[in-house]
């Protein structure tokens, strides 16, 4: 029942993933210019202060794919040691790069222009959904489920959870305030990303319950 339940999960997650995606996807088609993103963006970029803006620097650069694909080159080295099933290590690669390609074809498709808002960095291409967004969703995402998932201590996974979700908060909240995304743009790549991770999670949660009842049924 336990592990039924496991691989439920990540099924519902990629389902209402996809949902969310596919009503912003829906909402910014046909309203571009939205009143949430304004209202949001105002708040965010309300704040600037220089000591802040360093900050939000740093952890766009945390979510960027050069910083991503350094850390996830030296990262599986440690993560070998640490890991009792290493087969997970496939993981890292395939939903990182899986969630750039989706990002590239579905930036492609809805070509929607960057907001010109009090804009602190520049930078080139299309807005919708984010990038960093997915990145962050898709790496730190699925470097906490291999990590919380081998640590015995409920404090310990808690504590796994909250950094990983923080990093992947504040790097979207970086992009708006810096003002090369619109909220709905980090919003929407979260969404996307979620998907593609939750799936490819429910799909090895699958590959490995199918090998484990393959194996016991010939011992």
């Amino acid at each position: 029942m336990n592990n039924k339940i496991n691989r439920f999960w990540p099924l519902f997650i990629s389902i209402v993933s996809l949902i969310g995606f596919i009503l912003m996807a829906l909402i910014i088609s046909r309203y571009n210019d939205l009143t949430f993103d304004r209202v949001i963006v105002n708040f965010i970029q309300g704040l600037e202060h220089p000591a802040l803006t360093h900050i939000m620097i740093f952890f766009t650069e945390l979510g960027s794919s050069k910083i991503i694909t350094i850390i996830g080159i030296f990262l599986p080295i440690f993560m070998f040691r640490f890991l009792k099933q290493r087969s997970e290590l496939i993981l890292l690669p395939i939903v990182f790069i899986g969630a750039r390609i989706l990002n590239e074809l579905l930036k492609e498709f809805f070509h929607r222009d960057r907001p010109d808002l009090n804009r602190l960095i520049e930078i080139g291409g299309y807005s919708f959904p984010s990038g960093h967004a997915m990145n962050s969703m898709a790496f730190y995402g699925i470097v906490t489920f291999l990590v919380s998932g081998h640590i015995s201590s409920r404090w310990g996974r808690a504590i796994s959870i909250v950094i990983g979700s923080l990093a992947i908060l504040m790097i979207g909240i970086s992009r708006v305030y810096l003002g090369v995304h619109y909220p709905s743009d980090v919003i929407a790549g979260y969404f996307a990303s979620g998907f593609w991770l939750a799936t490819a999670i429910w799909i090895f949660k699958f590959y490995k319950e199918q090998r484990r009842t393959r194996c016991n049924k010939e011992s």
